[in-house]
This record gives structure tokens, C-alpha cells and sequence, in this order.
């Protein structure tokens, strides 16, 4: 390997605020309740975080018919639909609702625009919670589409009266090349007042873009299930950079950084920055040198915790 080899971090990285606030609640109600509290689906996808929380006392379940009666239940980060929620309130079940703010700001589009008597086509990912969550706020006149070719195939009932919402852990430019052909198909479509891809995404992702020309090799850390850090990592290996996902240090590979000079470091909005400073510890043993931050935006966004958890105890 070369003399000097260096580990460059992109700033922003790691937490954004509807994680920081989601781990808040679920803390915070096992302080006011104590164990057992029950989370829906992890609240966030990070493995380091679901298993900090489970030997503190929360109990990850996938559906709310797995919290016993008179149970204290979590909605995780992601959201959920309009069935769970009627679903927790028909078993009595008491319920803090950790959905990120932005994520819920989606479901109130769909509303909107369910009223409106729009069809409503969401771009997101099938199978992942947020998707499910979102599709769930309507029980009609939902589709979803993943790619270029799924939307060439989409056969709608109005395509006068037809608009989109997007998961907010997209890729900033499949979405872009989704809507555009979505606008190519269907003129008369409309989109959410503001785009539905939250800052933390896009300002990470920008981190991304900035940091990979100046880099051999990306690391990105989070878990595989992390939406928003397989974008990153994606991200990397569009600008024409080797790129690896990992969930610790302890998947690091020696041959991946073998003969990089530059390492680039960044983390998922679901990965702790512990995570991160154990990934440049791994590193320096492999022989890096040197650490460097990148000059980046600074994030001051707060999400206040529900009154019904802030104000109990």
C-alpha cells in the first residue's frame, strides 16, 4: 500500500433529524413505561440501533397482532398505513408515533390529493415500510412504480387526473429520471409543492457527489436494509468509484482499499457516527495516515418529540 493514505469524511453524514427523534421516543417511553415497549418494524434501519434499544427493553415486532393487550406500541420511522393505525386503536393499544415528520408530510399529500379525486402514482421502492406505509393511505387509486420501464408499462384510470408523491430515501437522480418520464406519459400529471425527498437525503447525497471525484474508494456505513445508504453507495459507483456498504468495521475488507491513497467515508441518516469512528479506527490499522473532514453544509434541524411522549411522566 502507498506511504501516506488518507480518510476523507463527508460532511453532512450519519443522523438526520427523524432518526435522532425516533430513537428519542423509543427511549423516552421505555423511561416513562419501562419494559417491554413494543416497535413496529426497526424504528430505524440500523442493526447497532435496534440492538442498543432491544437490551434496553424494546420488542421489535413486524405486525401490531404480536403486541398483547393493554400493550404500549412504537410506529417506526417510516410510517405506517391507515389499516395499522385503525388496527391499534380497535385493540385499545396505547401508541407513540415516531414517523419521521417529512415522511408524514407525504402521507398528507396523498390525502390532498385523494380529495382532490387524483389517482396518485408513488416512486418509491416495493417491499420497504415507507413504501407500504404510504400506499396504505388510501385504499384505492394507488400505484407504484420503481423504474423507467414500470412506468412505461403503468395503465391508469384518468390520465387527466393523475399525480405523484416519491419515498423520501430516493436517489435524487433516478427520482429526477422517474418523474421526467412519468411528465413524458402522462403531460397533465402534478407533483407535491415541494419535492418529497427529504434535505437529509439530498444534502448526504450531495456530500457524496462532492467527496467521490476526490477518492479511490467510498465506504459508506449503514445496513443493508437502509434505504437512503445503498443510495449512497450507489451514488459512488455512478461517479465511477468502487463503493462498499457496511454495516460496522468489522465487515471492512483489506482488498478493497489495497493500493488507495484516498479512502472517502460517509454514513447512512440511520448510522451513528460511532459506527463511523470505528470504521476510521479499522482503517488506520490498514495503514491510513491521515483524517479529513470535507467542508459541507451544517444541518440544524430539530423535530420537537410528540406532546402525548414530551409531556407523560
Amino acid at each position: 500500500m502507498p506511504d501516506a493514505i488518507e480518510v476523507v469524511l463527508a460532511k453532512p453524514r450519519g443522523f438526520c433529524a427523524g432518526v435522532d427523534r425516533a430513537i428519542a421516543i423509543v427511549e423516552r417511553a421505555l423511561e416513562i413505561h419501562g419494559a417491554p415497549i413494543y416497535v413496529r418494524h426497526e424504528i430505524v434501519h440500523n442493526k447497532f440501533v435496534v440492538e442498543d434499544l432491544r437490551r434496553k427493553g424494546a420488542v421489535f415486532v413486524e405486525e401490531l397482532e404480536d403486541v398483547p393487550a393493554g400493550g404500549t406500541v412504537i410506529f417506526s420511522a417510516h410510517g405506517v398505513s391507515q389499516a395499522v393505525r385503525k388496527e391499534a386503536a380497535g385493540r385499545g393499544l396505547k401508541v407513540f408515533d415516531a414517523t419521521c415528520p417529512l415522511v408524514t408530510k407525504v402521507h398528507a399529500e396523498v390525502a390532498r390529493m385523494r380529495e382532490q379525486g387524483r389517482e396518485v402514482v408513488m416512486i418509491g421502492h416495493e417491499g420497504h415500510p415507507e413504501a407500504e406505509g404510504t400506499m396504505g393511505q388510501s385504499d384505492s387509486g394507488m400505484y407504484l412504480v420503481e423504474t423507467e420501464e414500470e412506468v412505461a408499462r403503468l395503465q391508469v384510470a384518468d390520465p387527466a387526473n393523475l399525480a405523484y408523491v416519491t419515498q423520501t430515501t430516493l436517489s435524487m437522480d433516478d427520482a429526477a429520471r422517474i418523474v421526467a418520464a412519468l411528465r413524458a406519459r402522462f403531460p397533465a400529471i402534478v407533483g407535491p409543492k415541494k419535492d418529497d425527498i427529504c434535505y437529509a437525503t439530498q444534502n448526504r447525497q450531495d456530500a457524496v457527489k462532492f467527496m467521490a471525484p476526490r477518492c479511490d474508494v467510498v465506504i459508506v456505513v449503514g445496513s443493508g436494509n437502509s434505504s437512503n445508504s445503498n443510495r449512497l453507495r450507489e451514488v459512488a459507483e455512478n461517479l465511477g468509484r468502487r463503493a462498499y456498504l457496511v454495516d460496522s468495521a468489522t465487515e471492512l475488507r483489506p482488498e478493497w482499499i489495497a493500493g488507495a491513497r484516498t479512502i472517502g467515508l460517509t454514513a447512512g441518516a440511520s448510522a451513528p457516527e460511532v459506527l463511523v469512528q470505528e470504521v476510521i479506527a479499522a482503517l488506520k490499522r490498514l495503514g491510513a495516515t491521515h483524517v479529513r473532514e470535507l467542508d459541507g453544509i451544517v444541518e440544524s434541524v430539530t423535530f420537537p418529540l410528540p406532546r402525548s411522549i414530551a409531556k407523560s411522566g
